[in-house]
């Protein structure tokens, strides 16, 4: 499992000066939508709700099923777009639950694409993005980086570096591109999901849950960071 460290402390401003608040920010809360293909039951994303809960100390992770993939039958997708009203509803109950707690946005695949939407849209005061796996080309191989342009709030990309639907280069240009600060962090081998394959795993005498692991503490140094105002 992903090593803990301490959750930030304020910072505040005096006389126009920041100095340290040693009272604690509260713990966040996690919004994390499941990618396209599996729901939000599947042993990836428990995997990883799992670790996002430890690392960022979260006061909950709250995953949830998209409507298309509810009650058990494996439907197609709609557009990323036709997903948004139903996550924003999501994101709000939760924040409306843990009002005092930092919001961190997060999801796989399409989902991390779903929640840089929601952000998009300005009523969702969230302190952070975290994508794993972003879908950066579209089925017809056109760059879909135009949510990306317009994201103000900092933003994180843990990719694959065998993701076909993400080259790192196309990404990494998008990346220079948007006003909002972002950091990518990537995973030596690792497909769309993450996933490295057996052969590069032995080149590199790593295994595929220290891998993981090195990223989540990567997300969790970059939230500290975002919610904790350094």
């Amino acid at each position: 499992m992903a090593s803990s460290s301490p959750p930030p402390k304020r910072r505040r401003k005096e006389h126009g000066e920041d100095t340290n608040d040693d009272s604690p920010i509260p713990p966040p809360v996690v919004v994390f939508a499941h990618g396209a293909g599996a729901p939000s039951s599947s042993d990836w994303m428990i995997r990883w709700k799992d670790m996002l809960k430890n690392a960022l100390h979260a006061i909950e992770v709250v995953t949830f099923d998209y409507p298309y993939i509810s009650g058990g039958k494996k439907r197609a997708p709609p557009k990323a777009e036709k997903l948004v009203d139903f996550h924003k509803d999501i994101v709000k109950k939760a924040v409306a639950k843990y009002p005092e707690h930092p919001l961190i946005l997060a999801g796989k695949s399409m989902g991390s694409r779903v929640s840089c939407m929601v952000a998009a849209e300005g009523d969702i005061a969230a302190s952070a993005v975290i994508c794993l796996g972003y879908p950066l080309k579209g089925v017809n191989g056109a760059v879909r980086d135009e949510t990306l342009l317009q994201l103000d709030i900092p933003i994180m990309f843990v990719q694959g570096s065998k993701d076909g639907l993400c080259p790192l280069d196309k990404l990494e240009a998008v990346c220079k591109k948007m006003k909002s600060l972002n950091e990518l962090y990537v995973i030596d081998g690792g497909d769309h999901s993450l996933k490295i394959a057996k052969k590069h795993l032995q080149m590199m005498g790593l295994a595929q849950d220290k891998a993981e692991d090195l990223a989540i503490q990567a997300v969790a140094s970059f939230v500290s960071r975002c919610i904790g105002g350094k």
